[in-house]
Protein backbone atom coordinates (compact mmCIF):
# COMPACT_ATOMS: atom_id res chain seq x y z
CA UNK A 1 0.00 0.00 0.00
CA UNK A 2 1.53 3.19 -0.91
CA UNK A 3 2.08 6.45 1.56
CA UNK A 4 1.58 9.93 0.50
CA UNK A 5 3.86 12.53 1.75
CA UNK A 6 2.38 16.05 0.98
CA UNK A 7 4.77 19.47 1.68
CA UNK A 8 1.69 21.87 2.30
CA UNK A 9 1.73 25.30 2.80
CA UNK A 10 -1.25 26.52 -0.47
CA UNK A 11 -4.32 25.66 -1.32
CA UNK A 12 -3.82 23.31 -3.73
CA UNK A 13 -2.07 21.17 -1.15
CA UNK A 14 -5.64 20.71 1.17
CA UNK A 15 -7.27 20.17 -2.09
CA UNK A 16 -4.96 17.48 -2.97
CA UNK A 17 -5.12 16.08 0.37
CA UNK A 18 -9.59 16.26 0.23
CA UNK A 19 -9.05 14.41 -2.71
CA UNK A 20 -6.93 11.95 -1.80
CA UNK A 21 -8.95 11.12 1.25
CA UNK A 22 -12.07 10.39 -1.14
CA UNK A 23 -10.14 7.78 -2.57
CA UNK A 24 -9.18 6.33 1.25
CA UNK A 25 -5.45 6.58 0.26
CA UNK A 26 -3.02 7.10 2.65
CA UNK A 27 -1.33 10.55 3.15
CA UNK A 28 0.04 13.14 5.85
CA UNK A 29 -0.09 16.81 4.50
CA UNK A 30 2.91 18.38 6.60
CA UNK A 31 3.04 22.22 7.95
CA UNK A 32 6.04 23.85 8.11
CA UNK A 33 4.76 25.80 11.07
CA UNK A 34 4.43 29.17 9.82
CA UNK A 35 0.41 29.31 10.31
CA UNK A 36 -0.79 29.46 14.04
CA UNK A 37 -4.31 27.39 13.42
CA UNK A 38 -3.93 25.45 10.52
CA UNK A 39 -7.29 24.38 8.51
CA UNK A 40 -8.23 20.78 9.75
CA UNK A 41 -7.63 18.30 7.03
CA UNK A 42 -9.16 14.97 6.11
CA UNK A 43 -5.75 13.46 6.00
CA UNK A 44 -3.29 12.87 8.94
CA UNK A 45 -1.21 15.92 9.23
CA UNK A 46 1.95 17.04 11.04
CA UNK A 47 3.94 20.79 11.89
CA UNK A 48 7.31 21.57 12.12
CA UNK A 49 10.38 21.31 9.72
CA UNK A 50 12.14 17.65 9.32
CA UNK A 51 15.67 18.89 9.77
CA UNK A 52 16.55 19.66 6.28
CA UNK A 53 16.91 17.06 3.11
CA UNK A 54 18.80 14.46 5.39
CA UNK A 55 15.63 14.88 8.06
CA UNK A 56 12.98 14.53 5.16
CA UNK A 57 14.89 11.33 3.69
CA UNK A 58 14.97 10.09 7.86
CA UNK A 59 11.04 10.88 7.71
CA UNK A 60 10.29 9.01 4.62
CA UNK A 61 12.13 5.86 5.26
CA UNK A 62 10.85 5.95 9.03
CA UNK A 63 7.14 6.21 7.72
CA UNK A 64 7.31 4.31 4.44
CA UNK A 65 6.30 7.19 2.48
CA UNK A 66 6.20 6.06 -1.19
CA UNK A 67 5.25 9.44 -2.76
CA UNK A 68 6.40 12.74 -2.05
CA UNK A 69 4.09 15.66 -3.51
CA UNK A 70 5.85 19.36 -3.09
CA UNK A 71 2.45 21.57 -2.84
CA UNK A 72 4.98 23.95 -1.18
CA UNK A 73 4.42 27.64 -1.83
CA UNK A 74 6.62 29.08 -4.99
CA UNK A 75 8.94 30.95 -2.65
CA UNK A 76 9.47 27.65 -0.40
CA UNK A 77 12.75 27.49 -2.29
CA UNK A 78 14.87 25.74 0.34
CA UNK A 79 12.16 23.29 1.57
CA UNK A 80 11.79 22.27 -2.34
CA UNK A 81 15.16 22.33 -2.57
CA UNK A 82 14.99 19.64 0.19
CA UNK A 83 12.28 17.43 -0.96
CA UNK A 84 14.47 16.76 -4.25
CA UNK A 85 17.35 15.86 -2.17
CA UNK A 86 15.84 13.88 -0.01
CA UNK A 87 13.76 12.24 -3.36
CA UNK A 88 16.67 11.49 -4.61
CA UNK A 89 18.54 9.91 -1.65
CA UNK A 90 15.77 7.76 -1.17
CA UNK A 91 14.51 6.71 -4.29
CA UNK A 92 11.19 8.09 -3.83
CA UNK A 93 8.88 9.45 -6.54
CA UNK A 94 8.23 13.48 -6.61
CA UNK A 95 6.41 15.72 -8.55
CA UNK A 96 5.72 19.24 -7.81
CA UNK A 97 2.30 20.96 -7.68
CA UNK A 98 3.08 24.41 -8.80
CA UNK A 99 1.09 27.35 -9.69
CA UNK A 100 1.59 28.92 -12.52
CA UNK A 101 2.76 31.82 -12.21
CA UNK A 102 0.77 35.73 -12.95
CA UNK A 103 1.19 37.18 -16.18
CA UNK A 104 -0.20 40.90 -16.75
CA UNK A 105 -2.83 41.78 -18.59
CA UNK A 106 -4.23 45.20 -20.24
CA UNK A 107 -4.40 47.37 -17.81
CA UNK A 108 -1.84 46.33 -14.95
CA UNK A 109 1.20 48.76 -14.25
CA UNK A 110 3.66 46.27 -13.07
CA UNK A 111 7.48 46.45 -12.48
CA UNK A 112 9.23 43.14 -12.11
CA UNK A 113 12.25 43.17 -9.35
CA UNK A 114 14.38 39.70 -8.82
CA UNK A 115 14.26 39.84 -5.11
CA UNK A 116 13.47 41.14 -1.80
CA UNK A 117 16.35 43.01 -1.39
CA UNK A 118 15.63 44.72 -4.81
CA UNK A 119 12.40 45.35 -4.19
CA UNK A 120 13.71 47.27 -0.85
CA UNK A 121 15.82 49.19 -3.29
CA UNK A 122 13.24 50.12 -5.42
CA UNK A 123 11.11 51.93 -2.54
CA UNK A 124 13.69 54.70 -2.42
CA UNK A 125 12.25 57.97 -2.30
CA UNK A 126 8.96 59.98 -1.19
CA UNK A 127 6.85 58.37 1.45
CA UNK A 128 4.00 56.13 0.15
CA UNK A 129 1.06 54.54 1.28
CA UNK A 130 2.17 50.70 0.73
CA UNK A 131 0.05 47.41 0.56
CA UNK A 132 2.78 44.89 1.85
CA UNK A 133 1.55 41.48 0.72
CA UNK A 134 4.11 39.22 2.04
CA UNK A 135 3.22 37.64 5.34
CA UNK A 136 5.35 38.02 8.46
CA UNK A 137 8.64 37.12 7.47
CA UNK A 138 10.23 39.22 4.86
CA UNK A 139 8.66 42.07 7.35
CA UNK A 140 12.36 43.21 8.72
CA UNK A 141 13.79 43.93 4.94
CA UNK A 142 11.50 46.92 4.53
CA UNK A 143 12.70 48.39 7.71
CA UNK A 144 15.44 49.98 5.54
CA UNK A 145 12.77 52.06 3.94
CA UNK A 146 10.94 53.35 7.40
CA UNK A 147 9.55 56.68 5.52
CA UNK A 148 6.52 54.70 4.13
CA UNK A 149 3.27 53.80 5.84
CA UNK A 150 2.95 49.68 5.07
CA UNK A 151 -0.62 48.14 5.04
CA UNK A 152 0.11 44.70 5.90
CA UNK A 153 -2.67 41.52 5.96
CA UNK A 154 -1.60 38.42 8.12
CA UNK A 155 -3.03 35.28 8.25
CA UNK A 156 -2.39 35.40 11.82
CA UNK A 157 -2.11 38.36 14.46
CA UNK A 158 1.76 39.45 14.54
CA UNK A 159 2.77 38.36 18.71
CA UNK A 160 5.27 40.92 18.50
CA UNK A 161 5.08 44.34 16.62
CA UNK A 162 6.05 44.42 12.94
CA UNK A 163 9.58 46.07 12.84
CA UNK A 164 8.06 49.27 10.46
CA UNK A 165 7.74 52.08 12.50
CA UNK A 166 4.24 53.34 10.15
CA UNK A 167 2.28 50.49 9.71
CA UNK A 168 -1.35 49.25 9.68
CA UNK A 169 -1.85 45.56 10.32
CA UNK A 170 -5.23 43.78 8.99
CA UNK A 171 -5.42 40.05 10.13
CA UNK A 172 -7.49 37.76 7.52
CA UNK A 173 -7.23 34.57 5.95
CA UNK A 174 -7.96 33.84 1.87
CA UNK A 175 -9.09 33.43 -0.42
CA UNK A 176 -10.08 37.26 -1.17
CA UNK A 177 -12.25 38.52 -3.88
CA UNK A 178 -11.72 41.72 -5.92
CA UNK A 179 -14.35 43.79 -5.20
CA UNK A 180 -13.31 43.44 -0.91
CA UNK A 181 -9.68 43.84 -2.00
CA UNK A 182 -10.42 47.24 -4.06
CA UNK A 183 -12.50 48.50 -0.97
CA UNK A 184 -9.70 47.42 1.12
CA UNK A 185 -6.87 49.54 -0.57
CA UNK A 186 -9.37 52.30 -1.55
CA UNK A 187 -9.79 52.78 2.90
CA UNK A 188 -6.10 52.53 3.18
CA UNK A 189 -5.34 54.94 0.64
CA UNK A 190 -2.86 52.53 -0.82
CA UNK A 191 -0.90 53.79 -3.52
CA UNK A 192 1.83 50.53 -4.24
CA UNK A 193 1.03 47.31 -3.88
CA UNK A 194 3.94 44.94 -3.17
CA UNK A 195 3.55 40.93 -4.20
CA UNK A 196 5.65 37.50 -4.60
CA UNK A 197 4.63 36.21 -7.92
CA UNK A 198 2.59 33.31 -5.55
CA UNK A 199 0.49 32.79 -8.65
CA UNK A 200 -2.77 30.95 -8.58
CA UNK A 201 -6.32 32.32 -7.98
CA UNK A 202 -6.79 32.63 -3.92
CA UNK A 203 -4.06 35.58 -3.94
CA UNK A 204 -4.42 37.70 -7.00
CA UNK A 205 -7.79 39.59 -6.50
CA UNK A 206 -5.20 42.48 -4.99
CA UNK A 207 -3.79 42.24 -8.89
CA UNK A 208 -7.38 42.85 -9.76
CA UNK A 209 -8.48 45.61 -7.34
CA UNK A 210 -4.60 47.22 -8.24
CA UNK A 211 -5.82 47.23 -11.93
CA UNK A 212 -9.10 48.35 -11.45
CA UNK A 213 -8.14 51.64 -9.62
CA UNK A 214 -4.96 52.14 -12.10
CA UNK A 215 -2.52 51.60 -8.97
CA UNK A 216 1.09 50.03 -9.96
CA UNK A 217 2.51 46.95 -8.63
CA UNK A 218 5.98 45.95 -7.72
CA UNK A 219 6.05 42.03 -8.66
CA UNK A 220 9.21 39.90 -7.03
CA UNK A 221 10.00 36.91 -9.45
CA UNK A 222 10.15 33.45 -7.88
CA UNK A 223 13.20 32.53 -7.14
CA UNK A 224 15.27 29.81 -8.84
CA UNK A 225 14.10 26.04 -7.87
CA UNK A 226 16.26 22.91 -8.29
CA UNK A 227 14.71 20.92 -11.75
CA UNK A 228 11.81 18.65 -10.56
CA UNK A 229 8.73 17.08 -12.52
CA UNK A 230 6.18 19.79 -12.09
CA UNK A 231 2.15 19.83 -13.02
CA UNK A 232 0.01 22.57 -12.09
CA UNK A 233 -3.52 20.59 -10.84
CA UNK A 234 -4.31 18.06 -8.31
CA UNK A 235 -5.76 16.13 -11.63
CA UNK A 236 -2.73 15.78 -12.87
CA UNK A 237 -0.91 14.74 -9.76
CA UNK A 238 -3.83 12.06 -9.37
CA UNK A 239 -2.94 11.07 -12.72
CA UNK A 240 0.55 11.08 -12.23
CA UNK A 241 -0.07 8.76 -8.70
CA UNK A 242 -2.29 6.10 -10.85
CA UNK A 243 0.38 6.26 -14.15
CA UNK A 244 3.23 8.33 -13.94
CA UNK A 245 4.82 7.71 -10.57
CA UNK A 246 7.00 4.71 -11.27
CA UNK A 247 10.31 6.31 -11.85
CA UNK A 248 12.37 6.48 -8.97
CA UNK A 249 13.83 9.97 -7.15
CA UNK A 250 14.18 12.58 -9.97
Amino acid sequence: MRKILILGGTTEAGILAARLAERRETAVLSYAGRVEDPKPQPVETRVGGFGGAAGLADYIRVNNVTHLVDATHPFAAQISGNAVLAAQTTGTPLIALSRAPWHPVPGDDWRFVPDIPAAVAALAGPARRIFLALGRLHLAAFAARPQHHYILRLVDAPTLAPPLPHHTVIVARGPFDPAGDRALLKAHRADLVVAKNAGGTGASAKLAAARGLGLPVLMIDRPPLPPRPEVQTVAQVIDWLDHGSTERGV
